[in-house]
C-alpha cells in the first residue's frame, strides 16, 4: 500500500470550522433512493448547473469535489487520503505473522464500493449486502487544540473505515458545549444536511456519545441514518469478536447501550390486552392501556441482558483456573497493552511466532492470546496479547470486557505498546493510561514499547523517549530493538529469589529435573561421588521442598 496524502483542514483565517474530505474514490453505485431536493429551500437557490453537479456527486460519478456547494464552505478545497489512525506501510506482515488465514477469512466478505443497489442482473443479489456505506464525519471542538480536534476526527474516520463504510466529507465545529437538541445547533445541523446532499452520503457518523434526543433531533434535520461514537466501535466489536465469551461481551455492551435509547411508535402500540382493553367483559386489572411495545422491548432487554451476564460469569472459573495455575507455578506474566493499531499482535507474533490476526485496521483482534515464552537464560514467563484501547472508549465495552482485561490487571510487567508514527502519541498514551486506571492497573510496572520505528519521526521518537524513561524503541515489522525488548523483559520480569546449595542423591532426578524447569535459576552444577552438588535460585514454594537437601556453604 503506498502512502497517500494525510487529510488536512481547509481553513479560511475567519471559519469557525473544518471540513475534511476521505476516500472520494470514484464507485458505479446507483443510489436508489435519491434526495428529493426540490423540495428543499437551499436546493432552489441553485442554479442548474449545481443541481447537475449534485445529481452527478450522487450517482458516484467522477466530477470534482469542489464542483459542490455546502453552506459557507463552497471554496474549501478537496483533500484526499487515508486516516491518519491508520499506518501508511507497504507490507503490513512480517515473515513471523504466519499465514494468516483469519485474516483470509475475514477479508473474504470484504465491502466493495463499486457494487450498484439496482439489479440489473439476478447474480448481484449475493452481494447488495456488501455495499460499502457513504459517510459524512461531523465533530466539536469544545477543548483542546485545533490539532487535537483534526485527530479526533481522523481517527473517527478510520474508525468508520474499519467498519466497512467509504468516508466522503468531515465537519469540525468551533462550539462552547453541544447542543442539548441537535448536538450542532440547527444552522450548523441544515450545514451538515446540504453536505450531505451534496455528497450522496446515507450516514452520519458523530464524534461523540450523543443523547438519545440529540440522535433523534439530529436525524429529524439531516434525513439519514446518524450514529454516534460509541454505537460505531461497537459495530466493530461485532463484527470482530469471533470467541463465545467475545460474542457475549460485545452483545451486552450492545444491549446496555441500546436500552436506553428505543424509540417507540407512540400509543398504536399500547394493546397488550388483546382488544378488550376498557371493555366491561374484561373485568378489573385489564383496563386502561396495558404494557406498552416499548416497555415489552425493555423487559426483553433486560431480561436479555441478565441472561448474558450469567453466561460470562459462567466462563469466569476456567479462565480463573488457568490464571491461578500460573500462579502457583509463580511464572511471571507480561501482559502487551496499548491503543488499537499500535502493533501489539506483530509485536506477539515476533517474539513468539504465535501466528495471531494481523490487519492495518483499528480494533482486528479483541480476544486475548497468551502463549509462551523463555528468557535467554531458560527463565519461562507468559506473554498475553490484550484487546486494544481507543479515546473515549465506551464504558459499556470497559465493563463488558472488564473480565478480559484482567489480564493487564494480574499481570506482573505491562508492555504499554506505543505507535511512534502517529500524529499524537502522548495522547495515545494518556488514553491508554486513564483505562489502566479504570482496572486498577496503574501499579503495575510498564515499559513503554516505541512501536514502528521504521516509519515514525526520529525527533517524535526522541521526544517521547525525553518524557518516558523507561523505553523501547522498536519495529515489529523490520525486527529493530527485538534483542533490547527481550533484555528489558528478562530484567523486569520477577525472578526467584532465594538461593540454595544443594547436594542431590542421584536417586532423586525427579528434583534435578524441576531445577532445570522454568521456576529456578541454575548457578552451578557439578557431579561429585555422594550426588549432584548445585548452587540455584528458586522460588519459595521449590524452597521449601528442596530445603531437606541444603548443605552448609
Amino acid at each position: 500500500m503506498t502512502a497517500a496524502p494525510q487529510p488536512s483542514a481547509n481553513t479560511s483565517p475567519d471559519s469557525t470550522e473544518r471540513h475534511y474530505s476521505g476516500n472520494a474514490e470514484t464507485s458505479k453505485e446507483t443510489m436508489t433512493s435519491q434526495p428529493n431536493t426540490g423540495s428543499d429551500p437551499a436546493s432552489q437557490d441553485m442554479s442548474p448547473a449545481e443541481i447537475q453537479a449534485v445529481i452527478d456527486r450522487i450517482l458516484a460519478k467522477d466530477v470534482p469535489a469542489s464542483s459542490r456547494t455546502s453552506g459557507g464552505a463552497g471554496d474549501a478545497k478537496a483533500v484526499l487520503g487515508k486516516a491518519q489512525a491508520i499506518s501508511h506501510l507497504d507490507d503490513e506482515h512480517s515473515e513471523y505473522d504466519g499465514d494468516q488465514q483469519d485474516l483470509e477469512e475475514r477479508r473474504a466478505l470484504r465491502r466493495t464500493a463499486g457494487l450498484s443497489t439496482e439489479l440489473e442482473d439476478v447474480t448481484e443479489v449475493e452481494y447488495r449486502q456488501l455495499r460499502l456505506e457513504r459517510v459524512v464525519l461531523a465533530g466539536l471542538w469544545s477543548e483542546g487544540t485545533l490539532a487535537d480536534a483534526e485527530n479526533s476526527l481522523r481517527e473517527l474516520a478510520a474508525l468508520a473505515e474499519t467498519a466497512g463504510s467509504e468516508v466522503l466529507d468531515g465537519l469540525v465545529q468551533r462550539r462552547a458545549k453541544p447542543d442539548p437538541g441537535t448536538f450542532l445547533g440547527s444552522g450548523k445541523a441544515q450545514e451538515l444536511k446540504d453536505i450531505v446532499m451534496s455528497t450522496g452520503a446515507d450516514t452520519v457518523v458523530v464524534d461523540a456519545e450523543l443523547a438519545p434526543s440529540q440522535r433523534r433531533g439530529l436525524e429529524d434535520i439531516v434525513k439519514v441514518k446518524v450514529i454516534d461514537r460509541t454505537g460505531l466501535i461497537l459495530d466493530i466489536f461485532a463484527q470482530h469478536a469471533k470467541s463465545r465469551e467475545g460474542k457475549a461481551q460485545v452483545e451486552l455492551a450492545q444491549l446496555e447501550y441500546l436500552l436506553p435509547r428505543l424509540r417507540g411508535w407512540g400509543d398504536s402500540m399500547s394493546r397488550q390486552a388483546g382488544g378488550q382493553v376498557g371493555g366491561a367483559a374484561a373485568g378489573m386489572g385489564s383496563r386502561g392501556p396495558g404494557e406498552t411495545k416499548i416497555e415489552l422491548d425493555r423487559r426483553r432487554i433486560r431480561t436479555r441482558m441478565a441472561k448474558l451476564r450469567r453466561e460470562i460469569a459462567a466462563m469466569k472459573p476456567a479462565r480463573e483456573t488457568k490464571r491461578a495455575n500460573r500462579r502457583r507455578n509463580e511464572v511471571p506474566s507480561v501482559a502487551i497493552a496499548g491503543y488499537t493499531n499500535a502493533g501489539k499482535s506483530s509485536l506477539l507474533n515476533r517474539l513468539t511466532d504465535a501466528g495471531v490476526l494481523v490487519e492495518n485496521a483499528l480494533f482486528a483482534t479483541l480476544d486475548p492470546t497468551i502463549r509462551k515464552a523463555e528468557t535467554s537464560d531458560g527463565l519461562g514467563y507468559t506473554l498475553a496479547d490484550t484487546v486494544g484501547f481507543v479515546r473515549s472508549l465506551p464504558t459499556q465495552l470497559v465493563e463488558a470486557f472488564r473480565s478480559t482485561l484482567e489480564e493487564v490487571a494480574d499481570s506482573d510487567l505491562i508492555l504499554h505498546v506505543v505507535d511512534a508514527s502517529h500524529p499524537d502519541p502522548e495522547g495515545q498514551i494518556a488514553a491508554v493510561r486513564k483505562v489502566f486506571g479504570e482496572v486498577d492497573a496503574r501499579k503495575i510496572p510498564e515499559i513503554i514499547v516505541l512501536n514502528k520505528a521504521d516509519a515514525a519521526d526520529p525527533f517524535v521518537v526522541e521526544r517521547l523517549k525525553q518524557r518516558e524513561p523507561r523505553h523501547v524503541v522498536v519495529s515489529a515489522r523490520t525486527g529493530e530493538g527485538i534483542a533490547e525488548l527481550l533484555k528489558t523483559i528478562s530484567e523486569s520480569i520477577p525472578r526467584p529469589g532465594v538461593q540454595l546449595e544443594l547436594l542431590i542423591p542421584y536417586n532423586r532426578g525427579d528434583l534435578i529435573s524441576k531445577l532445570h524447569d522454568s521456576d529456578a535459576e541454575i548457578i552451578s552444577m557439578d557431579h561429585v561421588e555422594a550426588g549432584t552438588r548445585a548452587v540455584v535460585k528458586v522460588r519459595e514454594g521449590l524452597a521449601a521442598e528442596l530445603e531437606s537437601f541444603a548443605v552448609n556453604a
